[in-house]
């Protein structure tokens, strides 16, 4: 069921004006990014806007479990406070153990094969544009995943609900 487990993560992405961080929220049934942030910094911003994004979007019932690392973006006060507003679950990853958040690291891989290592951005707006476009027109809407049985992550959205 979606909206049940949200996964949460930074990386950032190389353009000439210097590196574009990006925050995605993923969930987990559907694999579908339901929130997402660019900045030109790290700091708790980028985290809360795109857990904002995700909840506005989405509407999750509460108890919904928003899994992150232990960075500093998600264990700061506004980012937990956020969490408390719509009643979600905090939880963070094992010290030292990248498998727990494996899908939402499966993403980034996936965005930076197909999309980050065929460019060179010259500004930071150019590198927003593509990624917008590859995530809202391409990979939620277009990409076949294989862990959904190879269907689309809104396919996978519409068909649990």
């Amino acid at each position: 069921m979606p909206n049940q487990v949200w996964l949460a993560d930074i990386t950032y992405l190389p353009t000439a004006e210097g590196w574009l961080y990006l925050a995605a929220v993923l969930d987990l049934a559907t694999r579908k990014i339901v929130g997402w942030s660019m900045r030109d910094h790290m700091r708790t911003e980028l985290t809360s806007a795109a857990l904002m994004m995700a909840t506005q979007r989405q509407r999750p019932s509460a108890g919904l479990i928003c899994h992150s690392d232990r960075g500093s973006q998600y264990a700061a006060e506004a980012y937990r406070r956020q969490l408390a507003e719509i009643q979600a679950i905090p939880s963070m990853s094992r010290a030292g153990c990248c498998y727990d958040n494996a899908p939402m690291e499966s993403f980034f891989h996936t965005l930076k094969v197909e999309l980050v290592h065929q460019r060179r951005w010259a500004t930071r707006d150019d590198a927003r544009r593509d990624l917008f476009a590859y995530i809202e027109g391409y990979y939620n809407r277009q990409r076949l995943h294989s862990a959904l049985g190879y269907i689309t992550p809104e396919q996978a959205e519409r068909n649990a609900g």
